[in-house]
């Protein structure tokens, strides 16, 4: 019997061509994925997460989210720079203010389907 993290092999070798020419004929190019995982690396810092989630809720300066995340606007700052960087936010200045917002909604559906995988785990 396996124990419930193990996983389990097939007990012959026999490679399916078919299905792995459709694989790599499908498969993006090393730089789409390099790409891909340094996004999602963005996604694995609890900070930025939190950041994105009071930006899911409304646009707000650094100000406002320094306040809510009970941190420094340093740090804040700090943050949104990568989440800029990655354009995973969108910045507008008003007045001596610059507020933040979710760059589009891919953003968003991003957040959305993170929150219901975990919530069926």
């Amino acid at each position: 019997m396996l124990a419930g993290n193990e996983i389990e092999c097939c007990d012959t070798v026999e490679v399916h061509e078919e299905l792995v020419r459709a694989v790599h004929e499908q498969m993006p190019e090393e730089e789409q994925l390099y790409d891909l995982a340094e996004l999602f690396k963005v996604f694995g810092d609890s900070t930025r997460i939190r950041i994105l989630f009071v930006l899911f809720e409304a646009e707000v300066c650094v100000c406002d989210l320094a306040q809510a995340l009970n941190m420094t606007q340093s740090a804040i700052s700090h943050q949104l720079k990568i989440l800029k960087q990655t354009k995973l936010v969108n910045s507008r200045r008003e007045g001596k203010s610059v507020f933040y917002s979710l760059a589009d909604g891919h953003v968003r559906t991003i957040i959305a389907q993170g929150m219901e995988h975990i919530e069926e785990m």
